[in-house]
């Protein structure tokens, strides 16, 4: 004869399926938890980079719109260093402070002789000998909230008179 057959009960075996079930849940709790911490990582990251790029390109701005303001004076009448404040948002107050360094002359090349009747230059820049100066333009921005600095270097072109290029282009 067979022996009998031992029936565990179903209240036994929901027993025994309760501990596991709390141990998967926990796994998979824990899983769930480090994807979203990672990802909070991952979009502060992003988040600082693109703020960071965003600081800098307004001070590139700012530089290149200082560089334009001192070229666009006659900067070659008093060649010294200069500080530009500079308003990016146009809320009247100053967001960057752009340190551009002495303008340097980097070559001097003699011009074309000019037309005396030259509307464009007039009767001062025609007369005699002219001069075409190659300038070397160096703008510094340092934000002091985010620490961003950039520099900028531009060239500019500048016809002076005979008189003019001796004085301030060796």
């Amino acid at each position: 004869m067979k022996p009998p057959r031992v029936h565990r009960s179903h209240a036994s075996r929901a027993a025994a399926q309760r501990g596991a079930t709390l141990i998967i849940g926990l796994i998979l709790l824990v899983l769930i938890s480090l994807i979203v911490v990672s990802a909070f990582t991952l979009s502060s990251t992003n988040l600082k980079s693109v703020g960071n790029m965003q600081v800098r390109d307004e001070a590139l701005a700012a530089a290149n719109q200082a560089a334009e303001q001192v070229i666009s004076s006659n900067f070659t009448a008093s060649l010294v260093d200069q500080t530009v404040t500079v308003d990016i948002n146009k809320d009247d107050t100053p967001d960057y402070t752009v340190a551009i360094a002495s303008p340097t002359c980097v070559r001097a090349t003699q011009a074309a002789f000019a037309d005396p009747s030259d509307v464009e230059l007039g009767p001062g820049m025609s007369a005699g000998s002219t001069w075409n100066t190659d300038w070397d333009l160096s703008a510094t921005v340092t934000d002091g909230a985010t620490g961003a600095k950039v520099r900028v270097r531009q060239g500019v072109r500048v016809l002076l008179s005979q008189s003019q290029k001796t004085a301030v282009c060796p």
